[in-house]
């Protein structure tokens, strides 16, 4: 069963691309930043759930900060990217991010 997540991310993510997203997360993030979005990608995923637009926000700038590391693994970025992206236009919307 795949994660449907809102503001333009095409097709479903299992919970283990989700998760495998975290883990590099947490490698390319300080550790205060990992503590931030670690509720969304450490592989514990209780759907649905709704990140209120500031939130949402605030996971875009970090989400598109680990796309851009070096250390991030280009394939791992694009997906970063592609959820960053999603949580900008939630946050910009004044709308909840939802992942069901």
């Amino acid at each position: 069963m795949g994660i449907s997540i809102s503001h333009g991310v095409p097709n479903t993510r299992s919970a283990t691309t989700i998760a495998t997203l975290g883990q590099h997360l947490a490698h390319t993030l300080t550790s205060s930043e990992w503590r931030e979005v670690r509720h969304l990608f450490d592989g514990r995923l209780y759907t649905p759930l709704v990140t209120p637009p500031a939130e949402a926000g605030r996971v875009a700038a970090l989400l598109m900060k680990a796309a851009s590391s070096r250390a991030m693994n280009p394939e791992w970025a694009q997906l970063a990217t592609l959820l960053g992206g999603a949580a900008n236009r939630a946050a910009q919307a004044r709308q909840n991010w939802v992942w069901d």
